[in-house]
C-alpha cells in the first residue's frame, strides 16, 4: 500500500516554481540565436567633394574609419550638388544596392533622406546633422556650437584689444547658431570685449574673406574667429597673417594644420557621428526615429584645440567653461543679439 504524500507546504511549492520557470527560460535561450553584429556595406552620399579640407573631408574619413576599425565594406558618392534632384538620384541609387545602411551626410539632405527613406520602407537611413526622421530614418550629429561657445570664451580671455572679429560664410542655420554660441562664450568671459561680426554671403570667396576680414581687423579686433570652408579660409588666412593677427578656426583642427597662423580651433567633427551611426548599426543598436548628437563630453567629436603658447590661465578658464557645459550648466543661447559691421 502506497504511503500517503505530505501536504504541499507553500514554501516548497514556490521552490518547484521558481525551479521550472528558470528552465523554461534556459530552454528558450537555448533555442533561440544570437543576433550576429551586422555586417554591412555603408553606403554614404556627400553634396559636396571629399577633398575639401574641411566639413566634408572629415565625413569621408569617419566613413574610412569604419572600414579600418569596425572591418564593415563602405562606399560612397560624393561631388552630389546640394540639389534636390541630384540628391535624390544618389540617395536612390544607394538605397537600391546591396547597403545595409545609406548615410546622408549635410543638413542640406534632410528632406531628400526623409523622401527616399519612405520609398524604401526596409533600407535603413542616417542623415548626419539632420533634422527629420522616419521609422527607417535616424539623425547622428554634433554640437557644433558647444565647440563654438567655447572659442568665444577663449577669445575673450586672450583679447587684448577687447575687440574679437567673426567671420562667417553663408547664413545658414548652423552658421547662425555658431555665432550666436560664440557671441555668448565671448560675453560670459569678458563682457567689456566688443564683437566685430560679418557674413561674407559665401564660404569659397578667398578675395571676399580677405576683405571682410581686414574690415574686423582695422575696427579693432585682434582675435578673429573665421567660420568658412578651405576656400574662403585662406582670403582670410592671408589678411591675418598680414595684419599679425591670429585666428581661431572652425570644424576640423586648423591647430595642428597651421600652428603659426592659429591659436585655436572650434573642432566640430560630423565624421565622428557617421562613425558612431556606424558602429551602432554593427551592435544593433541602430534605432529609426532617433536623433544623437555628440558635445564636449565626447572630446573626440567637439573640443576647442589650442596652440601651445596659450597662456595656462586661459586654458584653465577654457576647461572650467567645457566642464560646465558638460555638466549641463551653460545652455546655448538660441540667437545672436546685437549689430554687426557695416557692410556684412
Amino acid at each position: 500500500m502506497e504511503a500517503a504524500r505530505p501536504p504541499d507546504r507553500p514554501d516548497r511549492r514556490r521552490r518547484r516554481l521558481l525551479a521550472a520557470a528558470g528552465a523554461a527560460a534556459l530552454a528558450g535561450c537555448a533555442g533561440r540565436k544570437h543576433r550576429p553584429p551586422e555586417a554591412g556595406p555603408v553606403a554614404a552620399m556627400f553634396p559636396g567633394r571629399v577633398d575639401d579640407g574641411g566639413f566634408f573631408e572629415l565625413g569621408h574619413r569617419g566613413l574610412q574609419r569604419v572600414r579600418a576599425e569596425l572591418g564593415i565594406p563602405v562606399r560612397h558618392l560624393d561631388g552630389v550638388a546640394p540639389e534636390r534632384e541630384p540628391m535624390l538620384a544618389a540617395l536612390r541609387e544607394l538605397a537600391a544596392s546591396e547597403a545595409t545602411l545609406v548615410v546622408a551626410y549635410g543638413a542640406v539632405t534632410s528632406e531628400a533622406v526623409q523622401r527616399v527613406a519612405w520609398e524604401f520602407p526596409a533600407q535603413r537611413f542616417v542623415a548626419i546633422e539632420g533634422r527629420l526622421t522616419r521609422p527607417n530614418l535616424a539623425v547622428y550629429g554634433v554640437r557644433q556650437a558647444e565647440s563654438a561657445w567655447l572659442a568665444g570664451a577663449a577669445a575673450g580671455l586672450l583679447t587684448r584689444a577687447n575687440a574679437v572679429g567673426h567671420l562667417g560664410g553663408a547664413r545658414s542655420d548652423a552658421a547662425l547658431a555658431a555665432r550666436a554660441a560664440f557671441a555668448g562664450g565671448l560675453r560670459a568671459a569678458n563682457p567689456r570685449a566688443r564683437l566685430l561680426t560679418r557674413f561674407a554671403g559665401v564660404d569659397d570667396d578667398a578675395a571676399l574673406a580677405r576683405t571682410h576680414a581686414l574690415a574686423a581687423i582695422e575696427a579693432g579686433a585682434d582675435v578673429v574667429f573665421t567660420m568658412l570652408d578651405a576656400g574662403g579660409r585662406a582670403g582670410a588666412t592671408e589678411a591675418c597673417r598680414a595684419r599679425g593677427v591670429r585666428q581661431i578656426g572652425a570644424v576640423r583642427d586648423w591647430v595642428a594644420a597651421a600652428p603659426e597662423a592659429y591659436v585655436a580651433s572650434a573642432v566640430a567633427d560630423s565624421g565622428y557621428a557617421l562613425f558612431m551611426a556606424a558602429r551602432d548599426l554593427r551592435d544593433n543598436l541602430l534605432k529609426g526615429d532617433l536623433v544623437k548628437r555628440y558635445g564636449v563630453r565626447h572630446p573626440e567629436a567637439v573640443r576647442l584645440a589650442l596652440a601651445a603658447d596659450v597662456a595656462p590661465r586661459v586654458r584653465a578658464g577654457v576647461e572650467e567653461y567645457r566642464e560646465r557645459i558638460a555638466a549641463g550648466a551653460i545652455r546655448m543661447p538660441e540667437a545672436f543679439e546685437g549689430p554687426e559691421l557695416a557692410g556684412a
